[in-house]
């Protein structure tokens, strides 16, 4: 009965550690997409001040 116990506690703990690995993988695809969305909108903030103010037309 105590192999079973062991087993059990084992297995939980391997799923456990697994599942924490991934929480931590998505976190950092979430930190680079948002590091990407926000470096376009700065690049289309500026190409929209440069229209408006002239500049690209000569």
């Amino acid at each position: 009965m105590k192999a079973y116990i062991n087993l059990l506690i084992i297995l939980l703990l391997s799923f456990t550690l697994t599942s924490c690995e991934l929480i931590g993988d998505i976190f950092k695809t979430g930190v680079w997409t948002g590091v990407i969305l926000v470096v376009g909108i700065i690049a289309i903030v500026i190409w929209l001040l440069a229209k408006a103010f002239g500049g690209g037309s000569r």
